[in-house]
């Protein structure tokens, strides 16, 4: 038997492995729907000739990222990231958080056949953080740290203590640890129950190919040689062409329209700022 020195970090991986496991038997029978895959680990053997073990997903630049799971279609091109998180505390919010930001941002501009990102966050988080993820254009679905408690509870496990209460992380670690495969599993099922109707009804949304496929946007980034960086977005290709077709681009640069350090954050409203 391993030795545990955090009981608390111990019983938190474990329920986040639980929830893994369960969403990674539900998103199998939705892409099964499709003639699709959901994988959790690459389909390109190792330099060793052995299959891989995780999901490397790649960026323009060669770094790798290792990735939750993925839907992909025949032709293995990625169409939809995952990535579950479980947290206790909020003050790991921003950490795992930017990590989701960072990595599924990059990889998106590297696999154009990706329509979108989701992340199922269970645990403690906070509206900032939510908030900083949907503007990375990951869609959300929370499973509150109260759903998880009371999952617990019904296995007799007591989930609610303080940072520092040691002693009741002990027990509620030993209980847990104690439990058969398939309890775990359930634990990691009722969660995934709190968001599973939306989830498919998304997922279904995003696979959906009866929809004519439009051009929704342009976005332009036009850098300078100084290093500046300025991004444009229209709601139309001719719009785009009209404003590339402007002789005096290099004006965009001058650095008094810029921001400055005592200009107040972008304000949007409520509706704008909700996180999922």
């Amino acid at each position: 038997m391993a030795i545990i020195s955090n009981y608390g970090s111990a019983i938190d991986e474990a329920i986040g492995a639980s929830m893994e496991k369960a969403l990674e038997v539900l998103l199998n029978t939705v892409a099964d729907k499709y003639n699709f895959y959901y994988l959790t680990a690459g389909v390109r053997k190792t330099k060793a000739g052995n299959p891989p073990k995780k999901l490397l997903m790649f960026d323009n630049f060669g770094n790798d990222y290792d990735i939750d799971g993925v839907i992909a279609n025949e032709a293995m091109q990625p169409l939809i990231l995952f990535e579950s998180k479980y947290i206790r505390y909020k003050k790991h919010n921003r950490d795992k958080g930017s990590w989701v930001c960072h990595a599924h941002s990059a990889i998106r501009r590297r696999y154009h056949s990706i329509r979108s990102s989701i992340a199922i966050l269970g645990g403690n988080w906070s509206q900032s953080s939510l908030a900083m993820i949907k503007s990375h254009d990951i869609n959300i679905f929370v499973i509150p740290f109260d759903v998880v408690c009371r999952e617990l509870s019904a296995q007799g496990i007591d989930f609610t203590w303080e940072e520092k209460g040691r002693d009741k992380a002990k027990d509620a670690w030993e209980k847990f640890d104690s439990l058969h495969e398939e309890d775990k599993l359930k634990i990691g099922q009722r969660m995934i129950e709190e968001i599973e109707e939306e989830l498919c009804q998304l997922i279904d949304n995003i696979l959906d190919d009866s929809l004519a496929r439009n051009v929704e946007k342009v976005v332009i980034e036009l850098v300078s040689n100084l290093g500046e960086v300025r991004v444009f977005e229209f709601g139309t290709v001719e719009e785009a062409f009209g404003f590339l077709k402007n002789d005096d681009l290099e004006a965009l640069f001058i650095s008094s329209e810029s921001f400055t350090l005592f200009d107040a954050p972008p304000s949007f409203d409520e509706e704008e700022r909700t996180p999922y």
